[in-house]
C-alpha cells in the first residue's frame, strides 16, 4: 500500500543503484536489478526481499548498462509500470516487453500525484554495450512535500550545485570491480558531489552489492567506500549527515521544523 501523502520521506536501499524512494503517496525504484547475477557478476549481499517490487508507480532508470537496467528485473516489477528513461532508452525497454515509457532529457520533468520528477544531467557513457544501443545517462529529483536527488551514474559537473539544497541525496561511491573507470564517483569525489549539491542526508550507494564470480577478485572490505564518504563530509561539512544502509534497510527523513536549523531538521 503506498504511504499516505504528507509522510515523511522513506529511503530503502536493495543494493547497488537500486533503491526504492518513497514521497507524498508515491513509490517510486530507481535502476532495479533483484536478481542473484547480472550478466557474469553475482550478488554478493543478501537478496532482495520479495515485495520489494510491489506498488511501484514508476520505476527511474538513469542508462542503460547492464548494471542498472535489467531486463528481467524491469519485468518483474511490471511491464505495464510507467519506466521513466533517458532519450534512447525507449527502443531497448520496449523490445524487453516494457509497454509503458517515457524519455525524459535533463531539465524536462513529469508529475506523479503531488510528485514532480525531474531529469538532471550525468556525465557518464550510457551505451548499452560497446556497440550497442546509444542512449544518455541521467539522475533525477523527485521534489515534493520533501525532495531526494538520484545521481545515477555520473562523474562530477557543475551543474550539480543547481540542484540541490535537497532533503536527501542517493550517490554512488564506488561500483563493482577493483577499479572505476571514468564517468565514476569515488568516495572522495562523492563527498565533493555532495557539499555541490547540499543535502540534509546523504545516502551512499553503488557499494558492496555486486562482485566479480571470484570471491579473491572482490573487495575484502565492501563497506569501505561507505564509511570512506562518511568520514569525508564528516570532516568537511558535518552539517550534512550521511546515513549508510545496509541491503534492505529503510529510513525516514522527516520534514524540517519551522524555525529549526539545518542540523536540527537532519532525522
Amino acid at each position: 500500500m503506498n504511504s499516505p501523502e504528507g509522510a515523511p520521506l522513506a529511503l530503502t536501499w536493495h543494493g547497488h543503484a537500486t533503491t526504492l524512494i518513497e514521497l507524498d503517496g508515491i513509490r517510486l525504484l530507481t535502476d532495479p536489478v533483484m536478481g542473484a547475477r547480472v550478466g557474469p557478476l553475482v550478488r554478493v549481499a543478501p537478496a532482495v526481499a520479495a515485495d520489494a517490487a510491489e506498488a511501484i508507480d514508476a520505476v527511474l532508470l538513469s542508462h542503460l548498462h547492464a548494471d542498472h537496467a535489467d531486463a528481467a528485473s524491469l519485468r518483474s516489477v511490471g511491464r505495464e509500470t510507467l519506466v521513466i528513461a533517458p532519450p534512447g532508452a525507449e527502443a531497448w525497454l520496449h523490445g524487453a516487453g516494457l509497454a509503458n515509457v517515457m524519455e525524459l532529457g535533463p531539465g524536462e520533468r513529469t508529475h506523479l500525484g503531488a510528485v514532480k520528477v525531474t531529469a538532471t544531467p550525468a556525465v557518464h557513457e550510457g551505451r548499452r554495450w560497446r556497440y550497442g544501443t546509444r542512449a544518455q545517462s541521467i539522475g533525477f529529483l523527485a521534489a515534493g512535500s520533501l525532495s531526494c536527488y538520484f545521481a545515477g551514474d555520473t562523474d562530477l559537473f557543475d551543474e550539480m550545485s543547481e540542484i540541490g539544497p535537497v532533503d536527501a541525496a542517493l550517490l554512488p561511491v564506488s561500483g563493482w570491480g577493483p577499479t572505476l573507470g571514468p564517468g565514476h564517483l569515488d568516495p572522495e569525489r562523492a563527498a565533493t558531489a555532495a557539499q555541490r549539491v547540499s543535502p540534509r542526508v546523504a545516502v551512499p550507494i553503488h557499494w558492496g552489492t555486486l562482485g566479480l564470480p571470484l570471491a579473491r577478485l572482490r573487495p575484502s572490505e565492501p563497506s569501505a567506500p561507505a564509511e570512506d564518504f562518511a568520514a569525508l563530509l564528516a570532516r568537511r561539512t558535518p552539517g550534512i549527515e550521511v546515513r549508510i544502509l545496509a541491503p534492505g534497510e529503510r529510513t525516514e527523513i522527516a520534514a524540517v521544523r519551522s524555525g529549526a536549523t539545518r542540523a536540527e531538521g537532519a532525522s
